[in-house]
């Protein structure tokens, strides 16, 4: 199986690990070489209640019992994506109320940057040094880091990029700027949170010159932080909300979220202003809808400040620097990139499962999924120190 993937599926990168998987469950993923390692990355984000969770692998399977997809996004009316628009609505605060359903986060973004410019009339957008929002053209076009896009220029006109915590730089917000899209914690750039305030001031700054503010909860929704959404703890609402990865609990799945005033405006001059074949699949949108439930209901979210205090208490060692991040969304800084690799390569020799953040490679990726056991923390954080005492 492993050359065939080498032979016959595209690859993003020179050294993919081609790790042969037998099956997943909880918080450990099986290989064919007859072991299992503990996994500290859920699918990047992606798997907020572990693997093969039973409720959402349930909620597929009874669902696929009823019928796949019959018609293109918004023309017939489906039970499960109803039902997950409605408890969107009723776990967000006001003025967020509807939700169009997608394939991907990227997509997301890129019908909530059609969505600001529509609804404002305005072209020009401010975006984040060191900002990540996925690889789609518009979504690369707002993404910070020119590293990443250099190559597949020309992309996106009229967007501007602004040094995430520094209001110094709020004057380049104007009049003629339809949106500020920015991640809530910036993901690729090492886990990094908003300063106190910033976030409250951004928000009051674009409603001064009518910008809407775009956030972008891909990775930390859905409980990673200890709240649905990570804005939930700075005070503010967004205009448009953007979700994916952990929404699914292990399938793919991205949505945009506004008020309904401002949503209709897709619907209509042109109609179809934005459109999406397989966005709301039934069967996707089942497993969405249990994943949110269960977050809701399950009492997750309540445990998650403890799981960051226990992470933060036994990762100490002189060769980690410092650990950024909020709730189940950790970077370790150990230093330089090379150093990092080597690191997550050796824990995965010894069973577990780490990974490394896009842009700052000396940060070591921890994001877990929020069914994690404190007994499996402890036992993962204590791989990681056994190969900093190594290397």
């Amino acid at each position: 199986m492993q050359n065939n993937f080498f032979k016959y599926q595209a690859q993003t990168t020179q050294f993919a690990a081609g790790f042969e998987v037998e099956k997943a469950e909880g918080s450990y993923i099986f290989g064919k070489d007859g072991r299992k390692y503990l996994d500290f990355v859920a699918g990047v984000s992606a798997n907020t209640l572990g693997h093969s969770h039973p409720k959402i692998v349930n909620a597929i399977k009874e669902q696929a019992d009823k019928y796949l997809h019959v018609m293109v996004y918004g023309e017939y009316a489906q039970e499960k994506p109803v039902e997950l628009c409605r408890l969107l609505a009723e776990a967000t605060p006001d003025p967020l109320e509807i939700t169009y359903l997608v394939n991907s986060g990227a997509e997301a973004i890129d019908g909530s940057l059609k969505l600001a410019k529509r609804y404002t009339g305005r072209e020009e957008i401010v975006s984040f040094k060191n900002s990540y929002h996925g690889n789609t053209h518009g979504a690369l076009s707002v993404s910070g880091h020119e590293g990443h896009k250099r190559e597949f220029r020309p992309l996106l006109p009229m967007v501007s990029f602004i040094e995430f915590n520094n209001e110094n730089d709020f004057n380049k917000i104007t009049e003629k700027t339809a949106c500020v899209i920015l991640e809530t914690i910036q993901g690729a750039a090492g886990f990094l949170v908003p300063n106190e305030d910033y976030l409250v001031k951004l928000k009051k700054r674009c409603e001064e010159v009518g910008a809407l503010l775009i956030l972008d909860e891909i990775q930390p929704g859905f409980g990673r932080t200890g709240k649905l959404f990570s804005f939930e703890h700075f005070g503010i609402v967004p205009d448009i909300l953007v979700m994916g990865k952990g929404m699914g609990g292990g399938v793919p799945v991205g949505a945009f979220m506004s008020s309904k005033k401002i949503m209709e405006t897709l619907a209509h001059s042109p109609k179809l202003g934005h459109i999406t074949t397989f966005g709301g699949n039934p069967l996707i949108a089942a497993a969405s809808h249990a994943t949110l439930k269960e977050v809701l209901e399950s009492g997750l979210m309540n445990e998650v400040d403890e799981k960051e205090k226990l992470y933060r208490e036994l990762l100490v060692h002189p060769k980690i620097k410092n650990i950024n991040g909020k709730g189940l969304m950790l970077a370790v800084n150990l230093g330089t990139p090379d150093f990092t690799l080597g690191v997550a390569k050796k824990c995965m020799e010894k069973g577990l499962i780490v990974f490394w953040q896009l842009y700052r490679n000396e940060y070591l990726r921890i994001s877990p999924p929020l069914t994690i056991s404190k007994e499996e923390i402890t036992e993962g954080c204590k791989i990681i120190l056994e190969v900093l005492n190594e290397e």
